[in-house]
């Protein structure tokens, strides 16, 4: 992998990283395809939507379908039909979320899975053998997240962890065309933010990455901490956002100088009839819009918007059509993408900031 970084504008920047399956322009959004698919979305409806780059689920992966069938189809590209990079989050965050199913040692976790409750261990070294296997272009190291608030010893024990796997991870790489990103935590304790950094920066590796945020903290903390972590990580590497999904949220943290996000939300708001807007967020099925013979947002040019209207898809909601889903997660997405493409061109002609105070003042 190799990221050039074009231009700063304050301290949101605008960058490329060429990977093995193809060119990201950053800032850029990735969603979620968790199982190796992007919800009620097909490959080729995540293109139009101009996604650069999905993110997959090494937990999710590993339960089902299982490394065998994913070597045996070609990797995940060819079993998920998508042939532009792929991402694969370690599956920490979903071992932390399995608290009461799960056994934290220094070597690694063990866990029972919560399809049939089969038990299974990762270890820094299993995971990325798994994520190289199946040939995604960027891999995450196995870390340790800790929901927040949290208690100082659980901070230290995870920043301490989550480090010592980095070097683990590190060291256990064979495949070249696979970029390992190491992950900061340190939850909403700045030292130990800074001891998660200089502990991961001096592993020298393709790509850094934010975690440990958006998991309990307010909106303003979530933005304090992200800016801080931003700073600790190196200028010319790719920094990533774990995690983070809302207009705003996005636009926040492109302004504290981070390249890459990734969230659920927008295809969760999909399914649920939840609209997002450059002006906000609302619910699709309200009786507001029965009769809204207007664009879901007049201000998208994606198919959803340029063909349907707010009346046609809460009258697909109210009909429990699984239409409605699908176009509404369309949008949602494309939307995320058009917000990155226009970030993108706005630091690079230097008006950023009257760009991201458009956005945020909506």
């Amino acid at each position: 992998m190799t990221f050039e970084l074009h231009k700063t504008d304050g301290r949101a920047r605008r960058g490329t990283m060429t990977l093995t399956h193809g060119v990201v322009e950053s800032p850029t959004f990735m969603p979620v395809g968790t199982t190796g698919t992007v919800k009620g979305l097909t490959p080729e409806e995540v293109r139009s939507a101009h996604s650069q780059i999905v993110l997959a689920n090494v937990y999710h992966l590993w339960l089902r379908p299982g490394l065998d069938v994913l070597i045996e189809a070609g990797g995940l590209h060819r079993f998920m039909q998508w042939n532009g990079p792929l991402l694969t989050d370690s599956g920490g965050f979903q071992v932390f979320s399995l608290e009461s199913r799960r056994k934290l040692d220094d070597e690694g976790v063990t866990f029972s899975s919560h399809l049939d409750g089969s038990r299974h261990r990762f270890t820094p070294e299993n995971v990325v053998a798994f994520q190289e296997a199946i040939g995604v272009d960027i891999a995450m190291q196995l870390d340790v997240c800790v929901k927040l608030p949290a208690t100082p010893q659980s901070i230290d024990e995870s920043v301490r962890l989550s480090a010592e796997w980095a070097k683990r991870s590190a060291q256990a790489r064979t495949r070249s065309e696979t970029a390992l990103f190491a992950i900061m935590q340190g939850g909403l304790d700045e030292r130990a933010r800074e001891r998660s950094a200089r502990a991961i920066v001096d592993l020298d590796l393709p790509g850094y990455a934010i975690g440990g945020l958006s998991v309990g903290e307010t909106r303003e903390e979530m933005h304090r901490f992200a800016c801080l972590s931003a700073s600790l990580l190196p200028e010319h590497k790719p920094r990533y956002l774990m995690g983070v999904g809302t207009v705003r949220d996005i636009v926040m943290a492109v302004d504290c100088g981070i390249d890459m996000f990734d969230c659920v939300y927008p295809t969760r708001c999909g399914r649920n009839g939840r609209a997002m807007t450059r002006d906000g967020e609302f619910a699709i099925r309200n009786a507001a819009y029965v009769r809204d013979f207007s664009p879901v947002d007049p201000t998208c040019d994606c198919y959803v918007c340029v063909t349907f209207t707010r009346a046609y898809l809460a009258h697909l909601f109210r009909a429990g059509e699984m239409l409605g889903p699908r176009l509404l997660s369309y949008h949602n997405v494309y939307l995320l993408n058009s917000l990155m493409r226009e970030a993108r061109e706005a630091i690079g002609a230097g008006t950023w900031n009257v760009f991201r105070d458009s956005v945020l003042i909506a």
